[in-house]
Order: C-alpha cells, then structure tokens, then sequence
C-alpha cells in the first residue's frame, strides 16, 4: 500500500535530540561569551538555528530523488563557488574562505559543498549497482572528491578539506571497496606525505599537526591552545566548576567555536560531557536507522554520507580539545558557534528526514 508524503514519518525523536544538542550549545556560548567582545553571540546562534530548522522543514518535502538526478549541475555550482572564493573572496587573517553577501553577511561555500558532496558521492554508488569497485570507478570517485578537496586546501582551509574525505570513504565502502584497492591507496598516500609536508602545507598548518604530539615545547606558541584546553578540561572535574575560570577569564582561546568542548567539559564536568557524548552517539545511532529504512540504495547512501560527517566533525573536535589529534579548525556539530555550520547540519537532517518521509511511497 502506497501513501503521499507525511510529517507523521518525520523523524521527531532525532529533532528532539538534535535540538537538545543545540540548547545545550547556546548556553555554553552565552556562557562563554558573556565578558568577551563576543557578548551576544549566543543570539545569533538562536537566529542560524530557527532559520536552519525552516531550512530542515522544507528540505524535507523536497523529492530527494530529484535532487540527485539534478546533482550534476548542482555539482558545477559547488565547484564554481570555490572558484569565485579563489577569485573574489574575503581574505582574513591569511585565508580567502568567504564571499561578502549583501548585508555584510559573509557566506563560506566549503561548508555547502559538503552537502552537494553527499548527494553527488551517493548517487555515483548507487548507480553502479555492482559488488566490487573497479579501479577506473575508483578513481572518477577520487577524482569528484579530490577536485573540490584541493580548491579549499588552496583557500588554505585544511579542517575544511579533511571533512571531504569521510564521504568519500563512506562511499567507496559501501561501493564495494576491495582490500587490494585499500591497501594501495595507503601505500600512496603514505609516499604522499613527505611531499605534501614539505610543498603544500604552511608553516602555521604544520605547527598544529606537530603542537599535539608535545604541546609542552612550545606552551606560549603552537602549544598553547592545547595546553589551555587541557587545563580546563581537567579543571571541570567530575561535576563541573561554577567559575569557569579558564574560559571565563579568557584563557581558552575561541570558547564559542572550536574549544566549546573544553569549554562545556570545564563547567559541567565529566558527567556533562559524558551525557554530551550520549546526545551525539544517539543521533549517530538515529540516522543509520534511517539509512537501514531508506526506500532505496541511493537514500542509504546519502544517510550514512551524513553519518561519515557527523561522526567525523565530533570525532576530530573532541579528539583536538583532549590533545589526542592535532588542531585543525573543525567544530563541534550543532554546539560551535557559526552560522555556515549550523545551516549544513540542518540542510543535511533535511536530506535525512525527506528519505525517511518516502518510506512507504512508490
């Protein structure tokens, strides 16, 4: 039996701790923000997450299939973008990664890709309908991500660019990835990497990926954030510090964005950040339900698509914030403050949320 589309297939149990998520980050930011010259910011968190949610609602009545057979063209766009970033973009503190919009908003493409990304990678899989990768299909599909991935890398936005690649993986796994393929990859990549070393990265980009290793030698330079988030890490205890005085006394650096973990951990402990972590692992959880339950084997692949980001986005953050890898940029999903951030969640629960919608419609 065949129905139309309906909210009563909308995902409200996800929303709920989506939303939770996002409530507990504007306390944070308001927390966090409430002495600095970022005073306020946690209502502009609220604005980006209502106009997100508006986003979510009407991404969701969309025909994602339709979405898919267009992504060709919406992939052109995405790239275009990045030229236009490249071309006519915003430089700030050393980086071109924003586009002035009307306003004095600024708009940062490589965040939207991600989603255009998603769509493109999924469909791709999907069409091949076979068991195992071939070696040309595994390269067009290196080719689509890797094209994208080195326009940001250009901007320099490393966080950014890395955030591409779990896509790809999700993708060629479920593609049918063979051990041979996996394993020669590797190898090249780890030829790779002296040279990307010593050729593309910048000073600035190798000083976080060596500062984790050893935040000690360098504890007022490169080893500084790591250190200061350490220390309010710890400081939170098992209950959390009503004083907060790393962050509230500006110690940590950039508290509302890519330290709101330590942040977070710092005022509400080991129980807070715990309970965070539970929030997020259930989400994770929710959304590969969805993609169990997709109509189709493209709808699963834009599912676990958004699962590889979101897992990945928290795997990095946390891990950067307890100096377990090295800091690069990337924020905390639904907690971090920014705006580009916020509204590729959103758009991304939109795609999750029209293919648990079609379910149960031809």
């Amino acid at each position: 039996m065949t129905r139309s589309i309906s909210f009563r297939d909308f995902d409200w149990w996800l929303l709920a701790l989506v939303l939770a998520i996002c409530l507990l980050g504007i306390i944070e930011i308001r927390s966090a923000t409430s002495h600095t010259k970022f005073a306020g910011a946690h209502l502009k968190q609220v604005y980006w997450i209502v106009g997100g949610i508006c986003a979510m609602f009407l991404l969701s009545l969309a025909n994602y299939q339709v979405l898919l057979e267009r992504v060709r063209w919406m992939y052109l766009m995405s790239v275009g973008s990045l030229l236009a970033v490249l071309v006519f973009g915003q430089k700030y503190l050393g980086a071109r990664r924003w586009i002035k919009m009307p306003g004095g908003q600024h708009f940062q493409p490589s965040e939207w890709v991600k989603l255009i990304l998603i769509l493109a990678v999924a469909k791709y899989f999907a069409d091949l309908q076979q068991k195992e990768l071939s070696w040309p299909d595994f390269l067009k599909a290196g080719l689509m991500v890797g094209a994208p991935m080195l326009m940001v890398l250009v901007q320099p936005d490393l966080g950014t660019a890395l955030t591409y690649l779990p896509i790809a993986a999700m993708g060629l796994f479920l593609g049918g990835l063979r051990w041979k393929q996996m394993l020669t990859v590797l190898l090249f990549v780890g030829l790779l990497l002296p040279v990307a070393w010593v050729k593309v990265l910048k000073p600035y980009q190798k000083e976080r990926l060596t500062s984790f290793l050893n935040p000690d030698a360098d504890r007022r330079g490169s080893g500084y954030q790591v250190n200061q988030s350490l220390i309010a890490v710890g400081a939170g205890g098992i209950w959390g510090s009503s004083e907060g005085s790393q962050t509230h006394l500006m110690f940590l650096p950039v508290p509302q964005t890519d330290f709101i973990f330590a942040a977070f951990a710092e005022e509400h402990g080991l129980v807070g950040a715990l309970t965070l972590l539970l929030l997020y692992f259930m989400v994770l959880m929710r959304l590969t339900q969805n993609a169990q339950t997709a109509p189709d084997r493209a709808g699963a692949f834009v599912v676990m698509g958004v699962v590889a980001v979101l897992g990945f986005h928290i795997l990095v953050n946390v891990g950067m914030v307890v100096g377990f890898m090295p800091v690069t940029g990337i924020p905390l999903p639904l907690m971090s403050y920014g705006g580009s951030s916020v509204l590729f969640m959103f758009l991304a629960l939109g795609l999750v949320m029209n293919i648990r919608m079609r379910r149960f419609v031809n």
